[in-house]
């Protein structure tokens, strides 16, 4: 899955998509791992995303919305790759109340070592 997701990003970026979007609302990107949007053979789908005006990209890309809830936040700092591939790990170990909803990473900035800042986040269950 690492091949899959790194090459999505060498697209969304190497080819230009994200330049070519429009009315983009900050300089961050998102990789968004969501339900499997139909396709039964996936666990879920992953795209890499930036948040931007939705009338000005709807007949040109994919959009999702991230839903409304609870997340639990994870901040990583550090070489981008590694960063997040150890922050993952650790996610997975803990006793979460997941609601395997939608998770996302928010990539604060375009630094790839040493110093990049990373959002985590993860959709819990709502408790009542």
């Amino acid at each position: 899955m690492g091949a899959v997701i790194g090459g999505l990003w060498n697209r969304f970026f190497g080819e230009g998509i994200y330049t070519s979007i429009s009315g983009k609302a900050n300089g961050k990107a998102l990789g968004i791992y969501t339900d499997y949007a139909g396709d039964e053979k996936a666990d879920y789908t992953v795209m890499v995303a930036c948040e931007a005006a939705l009338e000005e990209n709807a007949e040109k890309y994919d959009i999702r919305r991230i839903p409304a809830g609870p997340y639990a936040r994870f901040v990583v700092r550090g070489d981008m790759h590694q960063a997040v591939a150890d922050a993952w790990q650790q996610i997975w170990q803990m006793d979460l109340p997941r609601a395997f909803q939608c998770d996302f990473e928010e990539y604060q900035d375009d630094n790839m070592e040493g110093d990049a800042e990373i959002h985590i986040y993860i959709s819990l269950k709502e408790i009542r």
